[in-house]
């Protein structure tokens, strides 16, 4: 057993350090561990079956959807509004244009789920707009790439669909509803280090607009605000499941931006659909490798190894928790949230379980840690996407977003020791017990 497991954890970072993609490491050294195991051929016929069956799920024909919908955002105007939305609420307060990134942010990404989507959407405008006002450009692309992770924690959550899957079927809308306040307190976050640098630096702040001005610009971007509360409303209220909810997010982001804001035209959802579909082959792939580990860790007896060392180093909960919370980050740096929730989840989540940690508190803790890591060298995708539209380096960023790290560093450590945080809303909403 032992040598099994030393081929798999060796092939894995082999394969990363020669730069395979993630997918395709995880494959192979499954695989690889396979063969060790067992002959050639019931190998490739495990390895496929259960990669096969990682996908076989109804619930993860939301994702899909919810890519699909993203685009259509993106591209039809939604993202505009939101940031107009914002500018005309927040944006006379210090470090007004910070404020409004990272606001444009949460709300972009409480409606398409995705923070890449979110960085490129509300980056493209904000970075080069906040530049011309006097902020500094990795200023302003550190506070997108980190703003720009709320959406993985606030619903419609890809992640959190993923998350449902890899736990064994903990609610999709328990988790959703518990997602929102440590969300909220993310951004507040946030903004709180937005302040706090603008006065610093004496960025410029936005002049007040009318009352008339603030109540239309509002009023405009209401029809898009109103998909969180047709989506999560439907979702809570028994209306629809998660994926029906992704069937209707597509449904009303295509109604909003063909015939209300007529910023997408018909002939362009043919490429939309093809880049959808590009994206989502990608995501189900990584899905399929990562289930295809996660059952030969399993097979393997790993999280039951695991959860006896970890309660032999301690019996206090916190101890336990915040040395979860330290490997997580580790592991965020240098592996996508995808793979990672599903190989990590069936390792961590009995352990945690056995410290009498529910399982959507645990989920909304993985989460939250693994978004730091979206915005983290080496890997962090989002880190990648802001240094591009703003056409700088990673290098440059790193010291403007070592405060707004720190800041999500805070929020994870009170949503981890603070259970009510994730808790709170669900329970009241008689979701969970």
């Amino acid at each position: 057993m032992e040598l099994s497991v030393i081929i798999l954890l060796c092939t894995f970072f082999v394969l990363l350090i020669l730069n395979v993609p993630i997918s395709f490491s995880i494959g192979i050294a499954t695989l690889a561990t396979m063969l060790y195991t067992i002959d050639f051929i019931p190998a490739i016929v495990t390895v496929a079956q259960r990669m096969t069956g990682g996908i076989n799920s109804f619930a993860l024909l939301a994702i899909p959807f919810f890519i699909f919908s993203g685009l259509i955002m993106g591209q039809g105007g939604i993202a505009k509004r939101l940031i107009e939305c914002a500018m005309a609420l927040i944006g006379m307060l210090p470090g007004g244009l910070s404020l409004v990134n990272v606001l444009s942010c949460t709300l972009f990404g409480g409606i398409s789920g995705s923070a890449v989507a979110a960085t490129s959407a509300i980056g493209s405008f904000m970075i080069p707009e906040m530049e011309n006002k006097g902020y500094d450009r990795n200023f302003a692309a550190a506070v997108t790439a980190t703003a720009a992770t709320t959406g993985m924690i606030i619903p419609p959550s890809n992640i959190l669909i993923i998350y449902a899957i890899a736990s064994g079927g903990v609610s999709i809308s328990a988790l959703f509803i518990a997602g929102y306040l440590p969300g909220i307190l993310l951004a507040l976050a946030l903004m709180s280090v937005c302040v706090y640098t603008a006065k610093k630096n004496n960025f410029p702040t936005e002049p007040a607009l009318p009352c008339r001005v603030i109540i239309k610009t509002v009023a405009q971007a209401i029809p898009s605000l109103l998909l969180i509360f047709i989506v999560i409303g439907g979702i809570v209220g028994g209306l629809f499941t998660a994926t029906e909810a992704g069937v209707i997010a597509v449904v009303y982001s295509l109604f909003l931006s063909v015939f209300i804001y007529k910023e997408v035209k018909v002939s362009e959802l043919p490429d939309l659909l093809l880049k959808a579909a590009g994206i989502t082959a990608i995501v189900m792939f990584l899905i399929a490798a990562s289930s295809a580990m996660s059952w030969i860790l399993s097979y393997e007896n790993i999280p039951e190894t695991i959860t006896e060392i970890m309660l032999g180093l301690s019996e206090n909960p916190l101890i336990i928790l915040l040395i979860i919370n330290i490997i997580l980050i580790i592991v965020g740096a240098f592996m996508d949230m995808t793979p990672a929730v599903l190989i990590f989840t069936p390792i961590f989540l009995p352990v945690a379980e056995s410290i009498d940690v529910s399982p959507i508190h645990f989920g909304i803790m993985m989460v939250l840690n693994l978004s730091i890591g979206l915005c983290s060298p080496p890997v962090g995708s989002v880190l990648f996407v802001s240094c591009s539209v703003a056409k700088t380096s990673i290098e440059k960023i790193i010291r403007p977003m070592m405060p707004l790290y720190l800041a999500m560093i805070i929020v994870l450590m009170l949503v981890t020791f603070i259970p009510t945080i994730s808790e709170w809303l669900p329970r009241t909403m008689g979701l969970m017990k």
